[in-house]
């Protein structure tokens, strides 16, 4: 990244858990700094002063946004609010950093990555396991040919922590769709899910959901707020391999296994019947950089901002992740009906395209 004649001046909304982190990670890389906290809760206003000498802390956003040293701002608040809070953040010419998912609706994310563009302003949506080393191995893998790539499988389970805003399907499988997306680099024709209240509370707290990929690749998602049993893996079984991606082992994120089966391609010995090959080889742990997601993301918005780039998670694939919340939902109700992801929400296939080309 180009030096800066000053750093970049950051605003954080939302002192939450993720809003600690964002007001950390500003702080620590040289290309930033946190100029302002604005949450409306008195006792974390009061941590931020204990804990960050110098920040300025507020409970009004507008307060907030006539600080002459932010540049931009990160929106760590309830998944309902962001495009509320987003709109008024771009409207002002800030740059926006905004936590998962981008907003409930397409064509509210939609407006505000059009108004983005419209003003030059960066908008940036927080999938941070796209940034994680480990992810981007398992890219590097997926994407070696002529290898072909089967099915995909993703469990996120623990006990809690159960969200007010939004239930556990948008909570944990956001991660996993964004990371479907982008090692397959599309989004799902289709999809069907399940959602069930097991905890008894006023949401979902339990999902399994299929996902329909282009050229019959297909996908599974299991989420739980009520499972014992911490999980964080990704599973990608191809015709030579098998990945996986376990987020809680830190000496072996990442596994390959050699093992596949694969059509052989000659005459098939009956109708509908071919040979199969089945290839038997090593395991092996391909090391992996160690750095924080977080940071990384970060940095990328920094850069970003500064060079003018598109953002690996900018609003496009905000939306594309967003569209398939939506069908998911529409499925839940519908009791694991599979439904077609929509193309876009206002606007036409055509407008979009023309947009990101």
């Amino acid at each position: 990244m180009k030096s800066r004649r000053k750093p970049l001046g950051i605003a954080v909304l939302g002192y939450g858990y993720w809003g600690v982190n964002y007001v950390r990670v500003f702080n620590e890389v040289t290309e930033s700094r946190t100029v302002a906290v604005c949450d409306q809760r008195p006792d974390r206003i009061e941590e931020v002063q204990r804990r960050f000498a110098g920040i300025s802390v507020t409970t009004q956003l507008e307060e907030l946004l006539t600080h002459q040293d932010i540049d931009a701002v990160v929106i760590c608040t309830e998944a309902s609010s962001h495009h509320a809070l987003a709109l008024r953040c771009l409207a002002t010419g800030k740059h926006v950093l905004v936590e998962k998912p981008l907003t409930t609706r397409v064509d509210h994310a939609e407006e505000l990555t059009l108004l983005a563009e419209s003003k030059g302003l960066v908008l940036m949506v927080g999938h941070t396991f796209l940034y994680n080393p480990a992810v981007r191995k398992v890219k590097e893998y997926v994407s070696k040919a002529p290898d072909q790539v089967y099915y995909l499988h993703a469990s996120r389970t623990n006990l809690g922590p159960i969200r007010r805003d939004v239930n556990a399907l948008w909570d944990l499988a956001t991660h996993d769709i964004a990371i479907f997306n982008y090692l397959l680099e599309g989004v799902p024709d289709w999809v069907s899910a399940i959602g069930a209240r097991v905890l008894r509370n006023c949401r979902e707290d339990v999902g399994f959901i299929s996902l329909g990929y282009p050229n019959g690749i297909v996908a599974n998602i299991h989420v739980s707020w009520a499972d014992p049993n911490k999980a964080r893996e990704i599973v990608v079984v191809c015709s030579d391999k098998r990945i996986v991606f376990n987020d809680l082992s830190p000496l072996e994120p990442v596994r390959v296994f050699k093992k596949g089966i694969r059509p052989v391609m000659t005459e098939p010995l009956n109708y509908g019947e071919y040979q199969l090959q089945i290839r038997d080889g090593d395991i092996m742990s391909p090391k992996i950089e160690v750095s924080e997601p977080l940071k990384n993301q970060c940095r990328h918005f920094l850069d970003c901002v500064e060079s003018g780039k598109r953002p690996l998670t900018g609003g496009w694939e905000g939306i594309d992740v967003v569209r398939v919340l939506n069908a998911m939902d529409r499925s839940v109700a519908l009791r694991g009906a599979q439904v077609e992801v929509e193309k876009y929400g206002r606007y036409t296939q055509a407008t979009v395209a023309t947009a990101i080309s």
